[in-house]
């Protein structure tokens, strides 16, 4: 019998891999390319009859401020199933989603965030562990001072154009937009 250690830790180094345009993680050892790729947000716009479902953070980023229910997409799990999950999460609400209301890049954290419009199954919600309270808003009082992150700001507006429709194209972020945090 051979007695064996742990394997040595992979050294990294930073090059244009061949066929590529730009530097990448690549493994001297074997030639791996550690690609890093943006992070898959996936949230729902949550109606209940005329209002809107919103969730105080009890996290950082932007803790105190309202959002919708949205977090990463896991491994396995396809963009509708994460939607579901985040709002199980995040306000312990089921919903059914109705369709992709947007797509929203956002390059300064290298996030694309998938956006459903949703409904939610029946009016019972709480607080999960991620959020400090929740509420459902009629539109004009929706707390827009108050609101955690631009994207969010888009996805009202967007949910508000097609609210009423039966279906409808997805929308993106706004002309010149690009979630930057500095220019609320």
């Amino acid at each position: 019998m051979t007695k064996t250690g742990p394997s040595p830790s992979p050294s990294f180094v930073r090059r244009i891999p061949d066929g590529d345009d730009r530097p990448r993680r690549i493994c001297e050892d074997c030639g791996f390319v550690d690609y890093e790729n943006p992070k898959v947000v996936v949230g729902s716009v949550v109606a209940w009859q005329d209002r809107i479902l919103l969730c105080r953070r009890a996290i950082h980023p932007r803790r105190g401020f309202w959002t919708l229910p949205a977090g990463f997409l896991e491994l396995h799990e396809s963009a509708p199933e994460g939607a579901r999950r985040e709002a199980w999460e995040e306000a312990q609400a089921e919903i059914e989603i109705d369709q992709l209301l947007a797509v929203y890049s956002i390059p300064r954290i290298s996030q694309i965030q998938l956006i459903f419009r949703a409904r939610l199954e029946a009016p019972e919600f709480a607080a999960g562990p991620e959020t400090l309270e929740l509420d459902l808003f009629r539109w004009q009082d929706i707390p827009w001072e108050e609101i955690a992150f631009p994207s969010v700001h888009w996805a009202l507006g967007h949910f508000q154009e097609v609210r009423d429709q039966p279906s409808f194209a997805p929308r993106s972020n706004p002309p010149g937009e690009t979630g930057d945090m500095r220019r609320r």
